[in-house]
């Protein structure tokens, strides 16, 4: 019912005019992220964007909803996995979106003035209600969508922190040395445990030197990962020296209990390295 050839081409035929009024409302001041940019080539590729935005819209007067919504995806998701789109905030863009579905309503308002004789009142309702309907599902799109970019973005970074957080070093021969800095928490102590395991016997370590110099308190369940680490390695024929242990974390270790029979410590990373030289 709501589609309509003759609406379609009057909005169609609007559309530069359309960007135009858009991008000239756009606050040019403050971090607007993609929206306050002033390079020539992100504001040429903003309109086109915002172009392609316009024809996939009006297809909403044209289309079936299910050929609409399998042309219009493809926009939504390649938008929203814009790393410009990305560096801004969502509340932004749910905005320009706003802007649009009243912009669209102004030319409706338009285009039922010079075409009093063909529209009803209750067709007029219903192309109100489908612009807003569109546009709230649009919204709903790219925010599933941005939100999901994200969290790939997030996965990716927190793999990167995780290799950070336990960097083996390669020395001379099979021998590897990582030094651990900061609060070990249990969630860490994990992650220690599964990334060094795997690192040392993808590459082959003999001789895993590791220096704790740098870690600020060791609980007892972080104790246990680390002893559950030197075992592990033990069997993969992998030999490991503690080194650095700070009086602070020794104190501690011995009121929890814990036992480091059977490892070999070191005073500092130099004695050890001195040692084995």
């Amino acid at each position: 019912m709501h589609r309509n050839q003759t609406l379609y081409t009057f909005l169609v035929d609007k559309i530069p005019e359309l960007t135009d009024k858009w991008y000239n409302s756009l606050s040019k001041c403050g971090d607007e992220g993609i929206y306050s940019s002033t390079d020539p080539i992100v504001i040429k590729q903003l309109k086109e964007q915002h172009d392609e935005f316009q024809l996939h819209f009006c297809e909403v007067f044209l289309l079936s909803q299910r050929d609409f919504n399998e042309r219009f995806r493809p926009w939504i998701k390649k938008v929203a996995q814009d790393v410009k789109y990305q560096h801004t905030p969502l509340h932004l863009v749910v905005r320009e979106f706003m802007k649009n579905r009243e912009l669209y309503f102004t030319l409706l308002d338009e285009y039922i003035s010079n075409h009093k004789e063909d529209v009803t009142e209750p067709l007029a309702r219903v192309w109100e209600h489908v612009i807003t309907s569109t546009f709230d599902d649009i919204i709903f799109a790219f925010s599933q969508e941005s939100h999901q970019a994200a969290q790939i973005r997030l996965e990716a970074q927190q793999e990167l922190i995780n290799e950070l957080s336990t960097p083996i070093i390669h020395l001379k021969g099979h021998n590897a040395l990582l030094p651990l800095v900061g609060t070990i928490d249990d969630e860490r102590a994990k992650m220690i445990l599964d990334n060094v395991l795997e690192q040392c016997t993808k590459t082959q370590i003999s001789k895993l030197y590791i220096d704790l110099s740098g870690v600020v308190i060791v609980n007892r369940i972080v104790g246990h990962q680390l002893f559950q680490l030197i075992d592990s390695l033990r069997l993969v024929g992998t030999e490991t020296i503690l080194c650095g242990i700070r009086e602070e974390i020794a104190k501690g270790a011995i009121r929890l209990g814990m036992a480091f029979e059977g490892i070999d410590i070191k005073s500092s990373l130099s004695q050890a390295l001195e040692s084995q030289s």
